[in-house]
């Protein structure tokens, strides 16, 4: 992914075509995409952080975020359904379960890393970060980088570039509900802060993830961000101004009379190419039945690569069972 593709992505409109569940979309495969829809929701976001701290319970779930219990209990229900998490009998009188991670649930730990390492960067604010990451294989504070599994360098979106994999093409999917932002927007750190939550906030629903999902792959003009998303021009360009609001793209303009403009990534949105590239390995691993759509190279070795969200000190990847965290805050459940 990257606005320098080693074949470029032909832009065509979506179709629509009628299907038994009603209207769908016809969407090139794209494991981004995929990932996005199974935890494109920030409450499933926070829900699988909270479980990566050894929250297991409902009540304990629910006692962090703050959600209403029907609205946790939704989550809770599809998370399992997909997957990512398995419900386990803790109690037989009267009967109740947890929920813990399954190997998929556990393997989004690096999307989390990637997104935290963007709010750690970019968002944290006089206060500093909320919590500090140490590698216990190497006994160090760290952070997380997306590194090129090849060469261990750093992975940055002009350095890579892309071609068919043998997943490439396009299918049908069903019109997704339009999402929400909560009207609330700092519910999500409601009762704990969060470097990730604050990643959400500026990209915390689909339709913003796949506007930039574009943006790496060099969209960068209204009409073909319509075109290639099939989104309606209103919502586009509501999220296109949020998205230039927090600093994510800049407004260049490349014609006058009449004023059109393009979008181009700041700095600050080119830093969320590993969150990107990140879940674009996730569901390469979990949703591509071993089909990735996609093959990245990085030129710094010229070799493909898997993204991989490693250590900055020792380099070596990062697994949630590795981990240790110092908080700089009170933890809402039991202890400092």
């Amino acid at each position: 992914m990257s606005a320098n593709p080693a074949s470029p992505v032909p832009v065509a409109r979506p179709a629509r075509r009628a299907t038994a569940h009603g209207a769908a979309l016809i969407e090139r495969h794209c494991s981004v995409g995929r990932t996005i829809d199974v935890i494109g929701d920030g409450w499933t976001f926070m829900i699988l952080r909270e479980g990566y701290f050894g929250v297991r319970r409902f009540d304990d779930f629910q006692q962090v975020l703050g959600l209403p219990r029907t609205t946790l209990a939704d989550r809770l229900r599809r998370l399992t359904a997909l997957g990512l998490l398995r419900r386990v009998p803790y109690s037989l009188a009267p009967p109740r379960q947890e929920y813990r991670l399954t190997a998929s649930g556990i393997d989004l730990y690096p999307v989390m890393l990637a997104l935290m390492a963007f709010g750690d960067k970019w968002l944290a604010g006089a206060e500093g970060k909320p919590l500090q990451l140490v590698h216990q294989d190497c006994g160090q504070d760290c952070s997380a980088v997306v590194i090129c599994s090849e060469c261990r360098r750093d992975i940055r979106p002009e350095r890579v570039s892309y071609r068919d994999g043998p997943g490439a093409g396009s299918g049908t999917v069903p019109l997704r509900r339009r999402t929400r932002r909560s009207a609330d927007p700092t519910a999500l750190e409601r009762r704990r802060p969060s470097s990730v939550a604050r990643a959400l906030r500026v990209i915390g629903d689909r339709w913003s993830f796949m506007i930039i999902r574009e943006g790496f792959f060099g969209v960068r003009r209204f009409d073909d961000l319509q075109t290639r998303l099939g989104i309606a021009p209103n919502i586009l360009s509501d999220r296109l101004g949020r998205l230039v609001a927090e600093g994510v793209f800049r407004r260049v303009a490349y014609q006058r009379g009449p004023e059109r403009f393009e979008y181009r990534f700041s700095d600050k949105g080119k830093d969320l190419f590993g969150s990107m590239i990140a879940m674009l390995r996730w569901g390469d691993r979990w949703l591509s039945g071993g089909r990735p759509p996609l093959i990245l190279r990085h030129a710094d070795c010229g070799r493909d690569f898997e993204p991989t969200v490693a250590c900055d000190r020792c380099r070596q990847a990062l697994q949630a069972t590795h981990m240790r965290y110092r908080m700089h805050y009170r933890d809402p459940v039991g202890g400092s």
